[in-house]
């Protein structure tokens, strides 16, 4: 464990101390959220980030201890463990360099030098491997009997020993592996037979492509290995083949002779069949790693923002999922989401009287007393937009994204909660749970379709579900679950909980009625004392006999807080509504082995702001009134747009035009941006110049410079 601690500790840069205690706390159960908030005094005060590098290192070096176990049982089976060999695989904390020392023991599928072996050959293969001999045809005379029919026979089988020898020398590997690492082409070649359909199109700048592998971005990778799987592309990473052999024999020719000769070609011979493919393999899967994390740490950082985008708060709402052929559908919500009324108003579209339209929405908004109006942002979105404005309600309205609605409204969960409505009311409903808590309706869809990622599909799926699921157990935690208005999904994704306790907690509160302390959680079936901790000081009760159960003050804090109540001379109620209360309070006073400044401050934090939310403000938004279409844009045009996504290499803005236009990372700012997320976040509200339009690639380049 020592060596585990070092290697983690120098890997990430943070104190040996601070490690070993988060890996004994994610030992113990504890999660990423509940260790970064409230265990700051045992990890030094390392953020969720660092608390999350931390365990997902340790976690491969579990995996790396059981292979070395594996591998370790699978030579001493085969009789050929050493003293030597088993304390250079325990001390072996490489996983690439563990799998290179396994590779002469690996168990494999008959190859020729197996063969070879079998018919005896292994004596000659290194008497020419040695290179003395200067005629090794009449020692290889010896050899022929059995299946071995001639001299030429038995040198080839030799050659065939050396060759797979060679291959698994593991300085012979790292050599080639240098070379890929500094020289390596990708090369991307379309199929022939390809070239001229329709799916090849999108991959044109791919058919006669390569770039040093090394300076390939994530997204031309991806792009080039899903041309690969449909079909299209060829795809290879290439090195100098001469040069490459050159250096083999370099290592293993020593002087010239037959001996030697037929020592070149077993170098040429492992090089071509053995090594290469065998590199190539390993640089095409580190590559294809490399680009899934990049691609999977801009989805993760894309649905953290739009997880955590502005709620509207607990409003009536009046939904529409727009339409053209069939109308647009509207619902009404209270305040709590809860559907109250739906309808179908032909709003646009041939069959649309736009005069009746504006009456029936007046009349639904009137009768429902609705406060906000969310629209989608699919078909017809800028045509019923303007169709609200013009029925003037009175009250706000805005956009909302409908990714992943669709997913929603055909889900097993939405035919829970509404089991007697069609898909169209459902989505419509969702529609207009978005704008009111976007996190708490999301968190039932599968992230990968919410649509704010590139190639999600083309990346490792349980590296991306992992990573996906940890951004919203994340974000769920930091901005704090209503115990008694949670849905299931909401709470599953709550600190110490899971699908079966969120179930329970729901059934518990259906049956009970609302809970009225954290305490009573303790009542809840299956919810013991581990998990109570973990969750507790996320939930929240909003009108607690207990003030701070509405808080994110942690349960066991309460008897501190109480006892600074009882130094200021007054309750705990009114120390959280008295600044000048607060202010009288040292924290120095406060301090024990177990609770630091760290603790005490965010205490403080707490008290001053309970339950606070840490999203922003909702604001509304305009596209420009002269601007429905691509055919409408002209270069040199200012317009107002929403970031709908974020790439490595630039950001998607909406314009108003039902397609979206590409900022690329170049004309984000009149600065070198290395990253777009430092200029622009999701569903951000931006001004763009218009470049150019492609209608025939309906591609539109957009720029927010100057």
């Amino acid at each position: 464990m020592t060596e585990i601690i070092e290697i983690i500790s120098k890997q990430l840069g943070l104190s040996a101390k601070a490690v070993t205690n988060t890996v004994e706390l994610l030992d113990e159960g504890c999660t990423i959220p509940f260790i970064s908030r409230y265990r700051k005094e045992k990890t030094g005060a390392l953020d969720e980030v660092q608390v999350g590098g931390i365990a997902q290192l340790y976690d491969k070096m579990k995996e790396l201890v059981k292979r070395k176990e594996t591998v370790i049982k699978t030579i001493t089976e085969q009789g050929k463990i050493t003293p030597e060999l088993e304390k250079r695989i325990a001390e072996c904390w490489d996983a690439t360099e563990l799998e290179d020392i396994y590779l002469p023991y690996k168990p494999k599928r008959r190859t020729r030098a197996q063969v070879a072996r079998e018919q005896g050959l292994e004596p000659l293969a290194n008497t020419i491997l040695l290179q003395r001999e200067q005629y090794p045809e009449r020692v290889a005379e010896r050899f022929v009997k059995g299946d071995v029919k001639d001299v030429d026979m038995a040198l080839k089988g030799a050659q065939d020993i050396i060759a797979e020898t060679i291959s698994e020398d593991e300085t012979s590997r790292n050599r080639l592996r240098g070379m890929f690492k500094r020289e390596a082409y990708i090369v991307s070649k379309v199929v022939k037979a390809k070239k001229d359909s329709s799916e090849a199109a999108k991959y044109s700048d791919y058919f006669d492509f390569e770039e040093p592998l090394r300076r390939c971005n994530g997204n031309r990778l991806l792009a080039m290995r899903r041309g690969e799987s449909e079909g299209v592309l060829k795809v290879c990473i290439e090195v100098d083949d001469e040069a490459a052999i050159e250096n083999l024999k370099r290592q293993y020719v020593r002087g010239r002779g037959e001996c030697q000769t037929l020592v070149g070609e077993a170098c040429e011979d492992a090089y071509k069949r053995l090594l290469c493919p065998s590199i190539e393999n390993e640089y095409a899967a580190l590559s294809k790693q490399k680009a899934d994390e990049e691609a999977i740490g801009v989805f993760a950082e894309n649905l953290r923002q739009l997880l955590l985008a502005a709620p509207l708060g607990e409003k009536r709402v009046m939904g529409i999922d727009p339409g053209i052929r069939t109308g647009c559908k509207v619902v009404c919500l209270d305040a709590q989401g809860n559907l109250l009324y739906h309808d179908v108003v032909m709003a646009v579209g041939s069959q649309a009287n736009v005069e009746r339209a504006i009456s029936q929405l007046r009349s639904i908004a009137k009768k429902y007393n609705a406060e906000a109006v969310a629209i989608g942002n699919g078909t017809a979105s800028r045509e019923t937009t303007d169709i609200v404005k013009r029925a003037d309600l009175g009250i706000p309205h805005y956009v909302v994204s409908e990714d992943g609605a669709s997913v929603y409204s055909a889900s097993q969960t939405a035919r829970e909660e509404f089991p007697d409505e069609d898909v169209t009311v459902r989505g419509a409903v969702s529609i207009g749970r978005r704008l009111m808590d976007p996190l708490a309706e999301l968190v039932k869809i599968d992230p990968k379709s919410i649509g704010v990622g590139q190639y999600q599909h083309d990346v490792d799926q349980s590296q991306l579900k992992q990573s996906l699921d940890r951004t919203v157990e994340s974000c769920v935690n930091q901005v704090g679950v209503n115990l008694n208005t949670a849905s299931v999904h909401l709470l599953t994704y709550v600190s110490g909980l899971g699908p079966v306790l969120a179930k329970n907690i729901v059934d518990y509160r259906r049956e009970h009625g609302e809970f009225t302390s954290r305490a009573a959680l303790k009542k809840v079936p299956r919810l013991g004392p581990v998990a109570y901790q973990q969750c507790a000081g996320f939930l929240r009760i909003h009108g607690a006999k207990n003030p701070l159960d509405g808080s994110a003050v942690h349960p066991e804090s309460y008897k501190l807080v109480e006892q600074m109540a009882k130094d200021a001379g007054c309750t705990v109620k009114t120390l959280m509504e008295s600044a000048d209360k607060r202010k009288e309070i040292d924290l120095k006073r406060y301090v024990t082995p177990e609770v630091g400044m760290p603790t005490l401050t965010d205490i403080m934090k707490e008290l001053e702001k309970p339950g606070r939310d840490p999203r922003a403000e909702i604001e509304t938004f305009e596209f420009d009134p002269n601007v429905h279409t691509p055919a409408d844009l002209i270069p040199g045009m200012i317009l107002p747009g929403i970031v709908t996504n974020i790439t490595k290499f630039g950001a998607f803005v909406d314009v108003g035009v039902h397609q979206d236009g590409l900022v690329h990372i170049s004309q984000l700012a009149d600065r070198y941006v290395s990253d777009p997320t430092e200029v622009v976040h999701l569903h951000q509200h931006v001004k763009v110049r218009v470049v150019e339009v492609d209608n025939q690639r309906g591609r539109i380049s957009l720029s927010m410079k100057n």
